[in-house]
């Protein structure tokens, strides 16, 4: 027989507090979201006048299509693309297998390599000294560059290291050794396949990671068909606005120029959604292991 319990009066009001906070939270963070998105089919006048508040103001795609006119940006996109699939398959193949060997009670030196990787999170060399080794080891202008000097993250590691040690026990390696099976087996055939969870985590950190990076690619790279997304976007807003400025001294190049700049201006937010949409579409794949994934590696062991 269920029977229906009778909440207390302090309960009910608690929670309806709760979901009027919880509400306004979510209203404030979801706003400025909204807000990009109906600016980016708005008229600009409309937009830079202060008029687009809760819905748009004179519909107009001109800006998406304008972005899909604009060559460097769809090379740029193509390009985050192939940076972020390659950076985060290097990633996965450094950390997942330094994670799970420094997880391992049998490794004797594993304090002493953890210590030496922890060190490199409070002191770094700098800008110049990296751009030197960068520079010395012929990677300056290549995807390389955007990928080695930060292939292993040591906070992703620590998480990593500690879902192996939480998730895979050392009785199961006993377990699978007593069946002849070797350390490189055991992690290519059993822990690997029982860590979807944590490689859906890295996958997500990552590859967000690579995806919104751009300041390794601006002093590393020259050539403007190599440029990613974010700094194709970086010198449409900037390089451009600047130039135009600087290009106005009739009242008709002024005229030119302020209409040059609205559309510059929707771009900008077309960018931003377009820029966006990669992220969104990979989120909802990950969903049901990112709790799991960041809940176990960072509270057990």
């Amino acid at each position: 027989m269920n029977r229906k319990i009778k909440r207390c009066k302090e309960d009910v009001i608690f929670d309806a507090i709760l979901f009027v906070v919880l509400t306004v939270v979510m209203l404030v963070v979801a706003y400025p979201l909204y807000w990009v998105v109906i600016s980016s089919i708005s008229k600009p006048a409309a937009v830079s006048g202060g008029k687009v508040l809760w819905y748009p103001v004179g519909i107009t795609f001109e800006g998406y299509l304008e972005v899909l006119r604009t060559n460097t940006v769809v090379r740029g996109f193509l390009n985050s693309v192939f940076y972020t699939v390659c950076g985060v398959l290097v990633n996965l193949t450094v950390t997942l297998p330094t994670a799970y060997a420094l997880s391992r009670n049998r490794f004797g030196g594993k304090k002493i390599v953890t210590t030496f990787y922890m060190i490199t999170m409070f002191f770094g060399g700098g800008l110049i000294p990296t751009y030197l080794v960068v520079k010395g080891l012929h990677m300056l202008n290549s995807v390389w560059a955007l990928i080695l000097p930060g292939c292993l993250s040591v906070y992703n590691m620590i998480v990593a290291r500690t879902f192996f040690k939480s998730n895979i026990s050392e009785e199961l390696y006993e377990a699978a050794e007593i069946d002849g099976c070797t350390h490189a087996q055991f992690f290519f055939r059993i822990a690997l396949p029982l860590s979807g969870a944590i490689i859906a985590i890295l996958v997500l950190y990552y590859g967000v990671g690579h995806w919104n990076a751009y300041f390794s690619a601006l002093v590393y790279i020259s050539e403007s068909e190599k440029y990613p997304l974010q700094l194709v976007l970086r010198n449409i807003l900037i390089t451009n606005q600047t130039a135009l400025a600087q290009a106005a001294t009739t009242p008709e190049a002024r005229e030119a120029m302020r209409k040059q700049l609205e559309l510059i201006d929707l771009m900008k937010y077309s960018l931003i959604i377009i820029s966006s949409v990669p992220v969104l579409l990979l989120y909802p794949f990950i969903q049901r292991h990112f709790v799991k994934g960041v809940m176990v590696g960072s509270i057990k062991g």
